[in-house]
């Protein structure tokens, strides 16, 4: 299984807007990726709840897991949207 350890670069976490920037480049990624709080229950990346219930807030670190075809570029492109804590969806994602 494909795994990126990051911590959070959005000061306010991954509430509202970034959670929704968030979930849309993770439905758009093509595979099915788990995102979890370090030491957590991993829930679905796709999932603007499950996401939302994490509370991850900002400089904390989360697991991003998934061990489909084609995971490794797809958690690199995440890891990169959630480290530096990007406002829009980048032209890759």
């Amino acid at each position: 299984m494909a795994e990126r350890r990051v911590n959070v670069g959005w000061a306010e976490g991954l509430h509202a807007r970034p959670a929704s920037i968030f979930v849309r480049a993770a439905t758009a990624s093509g595979v099915p990726v788990t995102i979890a709080k370090a030491g957590g229950t991993p829930v679905n990346a796709a999932s603007m709840l499950a996401v939302l219930g994490l509370g991850a807030q900002g400089g904390e670190e989360i697991v991003l897991a998934s061990d489909a075809e084609g995971a490794d570029a797809a958690l690199d492109r995440l890891a990169k949207l959630v480290a530096e804590g990007l406002e829009e969806l980048p032209e890759t994602v």
